[in-house]
Parts: C-alpha cells; structure tokens; sequence
C-alpha cells in the first residue's frame, strides 16, 4: 500500500505529429509548473436482462481512458507537441505596445510623432490613438484636422495643427528579433489531424513511488488562458488515450507497495 502527495512530475514526447507523420527524433518535454493531473478510466457496463427486474449478468464494454494536466508556465514547445502540432518558427517576437505616459504632439509642423518601438523592433501596425481628454481620435488616410491623425507604414503619426501640443497615447503592434521566441502558426488544416503523444507521469510519498505511461494521448481541449487582474494564468490541457500503433497496448502503471 502507498499513499501519493503533491502534483508530481509530467514528461510528454509528441511521437506524430497532426499531419500524421512519424516523429522518428522526438523531444521530450517536461511540463513544467504542473499543478494537477488527472486520470480517469471508463468502463461501459453491459446489462443481460430476462423477463424480470434484475439483470442476470453484466459485463464491461469499451473503456474510454480520460485526463487532464494543469500547468502554470506556457511553454512554446510543450503547447505545440500537446495540442497543435505544427512547425515553428523561432527568433522573431511580437509585441503591444500601449503607451500610459504619452507625449505631446510638436508644436511646429509637420506636427508628426515618429514611432521608435522598444528592442529595435519593427513597427506592424497601429492600434489606436487617446489624447489627453480620454478621447478616441479617429484615424484618417491623410490630412487629419482637429481630433484626426494619419499613420503611415513606418509609425509616423501625424496630426493636424489645431492639435498642436495635445497629449496623446498611442496604441501599436510591433516585432523584434529574440531568439528564444517562438511562433505557431494555427492552420486550417483538415480535420481528423492531431499530434500523438507518449506521457509518462511519477507521483511519491515518503519515498515510495508511483509511475504511470501511456502510450498515445490526443489532446482533446486546450484552455490556454483565464487571465485575471490579480492572479496568474494557469493552461489546462484535457486528453483522451488510445493504444499503440499495433492495437494492442494502453499504457503500463507501476506502483511500489
């Protein structure tokens, strides 16, 4: 007999990925963070009834074997092995930036704010311009009046003279060169493609362990985010396991008694 304590520790190697191809150098992956896990196994009950009330034999059909980690730390890679199982891409990071110290439009012409984004980065795309007085300007192709500004692809902002030396905040996507950065890109690919992954999980009290592998898992729902203003962000990941690629085989539990 053994007792378990604490959320233990998780490791999962994508062994195909969505598309079905075999990942013949898989890279395991530690789900760092992890505060829950979850296994569940199934079973569908088969009742033989007679002319009478009580069934006369049961039996168990299919077993649907179910799960669910949680993780406080998003990890690129570990998201895209666990559910999505597409490329990467890596070195380029994109960003928001949202401007909460503002600066005051020139006061001579050409009454443009020149856009410098933050790590030598690139400016993509405005996101949107509030003055001083709390209010929305309305963004314009080009000769903006009183409330107006243009912006072109560089981040050039310009407003209109009447606006001379208001306080505005600006609003702006941007990207920048990182190399730990990684980018997933989410595909319309066909259905019936998912990545397949091998998990190994170890839990342990007092020095007696516990170790459960299953073979393949398919990720069934990813709740990446439930942001709120005082408390972090913690992904889900729910699961559903199959056998081996021969049919035969679940998984293996281990456990020290």
């Amino acid at each position: 007999m053994q007792l378990t304590f604490g959320s233990g520790e998780l490791f999962a190697q994508m062994i195909r990925d969505a598309a079905g191809n075999v990942i013949t150098n898989p890279t395991p992956i530690r789900i760092a963070g992890l505060q829950e896990l979850s296994l569940d196994f199934s079973g569908e009950l088969k009742e033989f009834y007679g002319q009478n009330r009580y069934a006369l034999a049961t039996a168990m059909g299919k077993v649907k074997t179910t799960g669910k980690m949680k993780g406080a730390l998003i990890n690129g890679l570990a998201l895209n092995n666990l559910f999505f199982g597409n490329n990467m891409a890596t070195g380029t990071m994109k960003a928001l930036y949202a401007d909460t110290n503002g600066i005051a439009i020139p006061s001579s012409t050409p009454y443009t704010i020149t856009t410098t984004p933050l790590n030598s980065g690139t400016f993509i795309e405005d996101l949107g311009v509030v003055n001083a007085n709390g209010q929305t300007m309305v963004k314009v192709a080009a000769s903006p009046v009183s409330g107006q500004y243009s912006v072109d692809a560089s981040g050039n902002y310009v407003f209109a003279a009447a606006d001379a030396g208001l306080q505005v905040y600006r609003s702006y996507s941007y990207s920048y060169s990182l190399a730990s950065a990684k980018q997933i890109t989410l595909n319309n690919i066909a259905m019936g493609q998912a990545p397949q992954i091998k998990i190994a999980y170890l839990a342990q009290y007092q020095g007696k362990k516990c170790l459960v592998e299953l073979e393949s898992i398919t990720s069934t729902k990813l709740h990446m985010f439930s942001a709120k203003s005082d408390d972090f962000s913690v992904p889900e990941i729910d699961f559903s396991a199959s056998t081996d690629a021969a049919g035969f085989k679940l998984g293996t539990i281990w456990v020290q008694e």
